[in-house]
């Protein structure tokens, strides 16, 4: 089988908004989400700078006993995934009764792990740490708590791959629906923001100190960028055959053209020209569409030196020196296990409302990102079809082509 696979909703619950509508303004005014975070200097950070979430009270929607196995992660992924299913036109009755499955890129619970270890410590008996840590402790802590919620009977994996698991889970859902294994599937991917998700990640020294001005320390493709910053949330979009979103009368957002993956085979965390450059081939060559019909790119660039030129690299090699490009994580900080579903959602906003969102701070290119279109400000631009690129440690890739639909 060779089914459309097109998108009917999305979510986000970031730090650039609390749903799609702040999330669509802060895009468009160039709006950054990067704030000092006192308790990162307290607990002895290097950097203390963070896209800042707060954790939602769910109490309105959810019992205590589906509360207790949630923390974070889960806790984010609820509210944009409440979002989707209600731009969707989804409901637990009909989730209930008709298989959806759901794929959801999540890659650490430190948080709650750490919890957990300190209530050990503290009573020194297991029986007292509380029943709810087991499912809060767990990495498929998010397809868990969702799935139970939601009565979803499909495919049912937690996807975990770096930086990359937001995309690949929508890569992958895409190509269940497109062999026909599944109509529908919940997609996306979520990222904790406590003091103890990203201590090793400060340890290694790649974050930005660049405190005097916490909306400037994000600067992608910028020659005088000093390393990313850590950021959270969630994004949650929902996937399905043509064929089943037309039946169900469902708004169509747009059509997953093609996907595109590879894995580097070298150095852990060292990104890689040659792995990027296939990723980006293989989804075109998967999409049937040739370069120049990609309108925008989507970029991972985190604004690190080496990942932002190697990223440059590869974009100039496969779609030249035209298409519009910018990064998203030039306002929210680099969502990490998020990023890959999130900055979708973000594109297909754009793409809905005819603009490019600004690669905020880009005032200096270097050797590598002078060759490629960076925009630095909102510009209006009729957006057809979009590329998004995902990049992990340990040499993971993805890159997904979307498209407005066209019956």
């Amino acid at each position: 089988m060779n089914r459309r696979v097109v998108i009917t909703g999305i979510g986000l619950y970031s730090c650039i908004g609390n749903g799609k509508e702040e999330v669509l303004e802060s895009l468009r005014t160039g709006k950054s989400g990067i704030v000092y975070d006192k308790s990162r200097e307290e607990i002895g950070y290097r950097s203390c700078l963070t896209g800042m979430v707060e954790d939602p009270n769910l109490k309105p929607f959810l019992s205590r006993r589906q509360r207790l196995g949630m923390h974070q992660p889960a806790m984010f992924a609820y509210m944009s995934t409440m979002e989707a299913i209600e731009q969707a036109k989804l409901d637990i009755d009909f989730l209930e009764k008709n298989e959806t499955g759901i794929i959801f890129g999540n890659d650490s619970t430190a948080g709650a792990v750490i919890n957990t270890i300190d209530k050990l410590r503290e009573r020194g008996d297991t029986t007292l740490i509380g029943s709810g840590d087991i499912f809060q402790n767990m990495n498929c802590t998010v397809n868990m708590s969702l799935s139970t919620i939601y009565k979803l009977k499909g495919i049912n994996i937690t996807l975990s791959a770096a930086c990359a698991s937001g995309s690949h889970s929508i890569g992958m859902g895409y190509l269940l629906i497109k062999q026909g294994l599944q109509e529908r599937v919940v997609c996306g991917g979520t990222q904790e923001i406590n003091v103890y998700a990203m201590a090793s990640f400060d340890g290694l020294g790649a974050f930005s100190v660049g405190h005097d001005a916490p909306t400037k320390a994000s600067r992608p493709f910028d020659k005088n960028r000093d390393g990313l910053i850590p950021s959270g949330g969630a994004a949650t979009l929902i996937i399905e055959s043509l064929e089943s979103a037309e039946k169900r009368g469902a708004p169509i957002l747009g059509e997953i053209l093609g996907y595109g993956f590879s894995s580097n085979g070298d150095h852990i965390s060292n990104p890689n020209f040659d792995g990027q450059y296939r990723s980006l081939k293989m989804s075109l060559e998967q999409a049937g569409v040739s370069a120049n019909t990609i309108d925008y790119v989507n970029a991972h660039a985190t604004s690190t030196p080496v990942g932002d030129s190697m990223e440059a690299q590869a974009i100039h090699s496969i779609l030249g020196s035209d298409v519009p490009v910018s990064s998203t994580k030039s306002m929210t900080g680099h969502e990490c296990w998020m990023a890959g579903a999130s900055e979708v959602a973000y594109s297909l906003l754009m793409m809905q409302n005819d603009f490019v969102a600004p690669n905020i701070n880009f005032e200096n290119p270097d050797e590598d990102s002078q060759k490629i279109n960076v925009v630095p400000e909102y510009t209006e631009k009729k957006i057809d079809t979009f590329l998004s690129n995902s990049f992990g440690f340990g040499g993971t890739n993805s890159s997904l082509i979307v498209k407005k639909f066209v019956k």
